[in-house]
């Protein structure tokens, strides 16, 4: 049996429950994380990344728990037990979508407990690197509240996701990328290729100290307006990638499956990429993990938006027009220096200062639908310093 390194919990606890159960709940699966709770207890400062920023007026409710976004009774619960157990500062780091701030609708919830609230789209920022030159950028632009914290928490909702398969402790951790003009903007990370090796690298330089997944009540399909599921558990562990794989495991999806095998339908799986990098574990047997539950907790997919067929032209031709560029980058430097690009076919289709929701890559693509558009900032300084290697190993079918 491979070495365990990874500790996982989780344990039934009904929809219907009340705060005291749901905390019980949660504290049961914590308490045996005990190298989680040394540094959270040591920590003076703990920042906290909770799928929990949506418009109020948008928020879909299933028997009484928010569908799609953390329950406030797991928010309760967490924020209860740090309060037992550290005398630490408390802020939880997000991103508002919205210039009058409409969707921080939890600020009142946040204040009954103490903690702040950083919207890391103002506050400061800066690069980071990614340890052992990451394996999709060398450096991330990120809130400095959550890359300076002493600890870091993760706190997601189980539910499917149309590109990535599955969205859970991981992919909640892409919430913390600013969505600023001196960053990327967030459709230069939610790309064909791109994403599945970016999610990876956000947890390692993050590396949350806890991890933890409310089940209450969840979702298929999509990570917005999917599928309502009933699964009445909790989930959490101590590393990002190993409570990930147990949290697909209990949705019934194979955690070590790859594209195009469901649910991983649209891209490579994220999970398996951060194993193969040797951050996280490569097999179950890794992962101490204990529950009470009866699996798979309710039946899980991804939606099929596009034909497989074009699904698979489409990764073809993106990782074509990356490789087409970094063999010569220079024509570009020459002619769009600082400015984003869309390059189809060796083509630039569109160039501007800042690529946001007016420029439509379908649309754009209309006359080669299953041909990919490839989005790339032209920096001479290539400050991200993008793994060109990733496009190569795609293509060639070596994943």
């Amino acid at each position: 049996m491979a070495e365990t390194k990874y500790q996982v919990r989780a344990t039934r606890c009904a929809h219907d429950s009340d705060d005291a159960s749901v905390l019980a709940a949660l504290r049961g699966i914590t308490d045996p994380l005990t190298q989680a709770w040394a540094k959270l207890e040591s920590a003076r400062t703990i920042a906290i990344k909770i799928n929990m920023v949506w418009p109020p007026e948008r928020i879909r409710m299933t028997a009484g728990r928010r569908q799609e976004l953390v329950d406030e009774s797991v928010i309760r619960a967490l924020f209860t037990l740090l309060r037992e157990r550290t005398a630490a500062q408390i802020a939880v780091v997000d991103t508002s979508l919205e210039h009058d701030l409409h969707d921080l609708h939890f600020m009142d919830l946040l204040g009954e407990y103490g903690v702040s609230f950083v919207n890391a789209n103002e506050a400061p920022a800066r690069w980071a690197d990614t340890p052992d030159g990451g394996t999709m950028f060398g450096r991330y632009f990120l809130p400095e509240a959550m890359l300076d914290a002493d600890a870091t928490i993760s706190l997601a909702t189980l539910k499917s996701h149309n590109f990535m398969g599955v969205t859970l402790c991981t992919k909640n951790l892409f919430g913390l990328c600013p969505v600023r003009r001196d960053n990327r903007p967030r459709h230069y990370f939610h790309h064909i290729v791109r994403l599945s090796y970016a999610l990876p690298d956000l947890a390692a330089i993050m590396r949350p100290t806890l991890n933890i997944v409310d089940g209450l009540v969840a979702q298929s399909g999509v990570e917005w307006g999917g599928d309502p599921r009933i699964t009445d558990c909790l989930l959490a562990g101590d590393h990002t990638l190993a409570t990930d794989v147990c949290g697909a495991t209990l949705m019934g999806n194979d955690p070590y499956g790859d594209f195009p095998t469901p649910p991983y339908r649209r891209d490579r799986n994220h999970l398996l990429v951060g194993a193969e990098k040797g951050w996280g574990p490569s097999s179950l047997d890794q992962i101490d993990f204990q529950h009470d539950l009866s699996l798979p907790v309710a039946q899980f997919d991804s939606n099929a938006t596009d034909p497989p067929e074009r699904v698979a032209a489409w990764h073809r031709s993106m990782n074509e027009q990356a490789l087409h560029y970094a063999a010569d980058p220079a024509p570009y430097l020459a002619q769009y220096p600082h400015e984003y690009i869309l390059l189809q076919d060796g083509v630039v289709l569109w160039h501007g200062e800042w690529y946001g929701h007016g420029v439509s890559r379908r649309d754009l693509a209309a006359a080669k639908p299953d041909r990919a558009i490839w989005l790339k900032y032209v920096d001479p300084d290539e400050t991200e310093a993008e793994h060109f290697e990733v496009y190569r190993h795609v293509l060639g079918g070596e994943c």
